[in-house]
């Protein structure tokens, strides 16, 4: 879909190379800049799921000729990434103002937790640190402390995907404009943005109070412990659901749950369903909702979610252990390749910047 696109990516931790992953799996033709040394970390030195579908050269950027390859890269292309802290690539000589006089068209991508302004631009951070400044972090838990999973909802979610929307917008703009852009991408931007579908809710729950909306509070939207220790997750939030789910568990009758859109009843259905779902292993309650529009399924772990039927009919795992790219097309998709090593393609790519006059 982004075939003809070139993509340019500084190398970075998180959301920025998964941005270029996703940028990469949907076709762009993305060049990552790795290091030429990966210091101390071996993790750096070995090749990286987030690196397929791309190419690698390797560069020290405070070496003029390599730093001049690099500007050369960002004249080739279409967009670049970046996923520093503010002041860094402008320091290295590579800011928004440099790389746009190189290339006007230029969609300048950068991936940040804090973003390029404000008091705490500077600050060091993690997925949780922006979750929790944003106020998206709140509603991660209704009853212990709020614990969302693992670098999804804010690296990913709030970061790379906003960071590769914004790319796709910069990207269409150039092409209609010839002019380029910066996309500024800070994770709690996009975990405040993200809060929109449970804050338009706010007329009819109480979004202010945890375990008091309409999705962190319920009896009907929650996880419960089951009697060999696993978990099921609900969820039937609408009507019909919620009485589906009551029939098949033998509740339709059940005064506890008469009212299910009153916070007042909450606590005490949720009470109930503890205790019922505790009577039982988790296998016996994923057999009992097998096939239901009750929106009831079994917490599985990564390695089962794989042998999972509607998994595994899908192609969501490929044989080498990475998830396949989402979204799909109705177009013929050639996988990605698999991740480089680092600097693999640096001699290529070299030739080609040469060949097109551009070193």
């Amino acid at each position: 879909m982004l075939g003809g696109i070139r993509i340019i990516e500084f190398e970075a931790l998180g959301p920025a190379p998964f941005a270029g992953m996703l940028l990469a799996d949907l076709g762009a033709e993305v060049i990552v800049v790795h290091r030429k040394s990966g210091g101390e970390n071996p993790a750096k030195q070995s090749r990286s799921l987030l690196d397929r579908g791309k190419r690698s050269i390797a560069l020290d950027l405070k070496s003029p000729d390599d730093l001049h390859s690099a500007r050369a890269l960002i004249r080739s292309a279409d967009g670049m990434t970046e996923g520093l802290r503010p002041g860094v690539m402008e320091r290295l000589g590579l800011g928004p103002e440099v790389a746009h006089r190189l290339n006007p068209r230029l969609v300048y991508g950068r991936m940040t937790g804090w973003g390029q302004s404000g008091p705490r631009a500077q600050q060091a951070g993690h997925d949780l640190t922006y979750l929790a400044l944003s106020g998206a972090l709140f509603y991660a838990s209704q009853d212990s402390p709020p614990f969302p999973p693992p670098t999804m909802l804010g690296d990913i979610g709030a970061g790379a995907m906003y960071l590769a929307v914004g790319m796709l917008a910069g990207l269409m703009n150039a092409q209609k404009t010839g002019a380029g852009t910066v996309v500024d991408a800070a994770i709690v931007d996009g975990a405040s943005h993200m809060m929109a579908l449970l804050l338009s809710m706010g007329p009819h729950f109480d979004i202010g109070a945890r375990g008091r909306s309409l999705l962190d509070g319920p009896h009907w939207s929650r996880c419960y412990a089951c009697a060999d220790g696993r978990h099921v997750a609900v969820q039937c939030l609408e009507p019909q659901f919620h009485a589906l789910f009551l029939e098949t568990l033998g509740l339709s009758d059940d005064p506890a749950f008469a009212r299910p859109y009153d916070p007042e009843t909450w606590p005490g259905a949720t009470q109930a369903l503890t205790a019922h779902f505790a009577s039982q292993p988790a296998a016996h309650w994923a057999a009992l909702f097998e096939g239901s529009d009750a929106c009831v399924a079994p917490v599985l772990t990564p390695d089962e979610a794989r042998r999972d039927p509607h998994i595994a009919a899908r192609g969501i795992w490929g044989a080498d252990g990475g998830p396949a790219p989402a979204p799909r097309f109705d177009t013929f998709a050639v996988p990605p390749h698999p991740p480089p090593a680092r600097g693999q393609d640096g001699a290529a790519i070299l030739s080609e910047l040469h060949d097109k006059g551009l070193l």
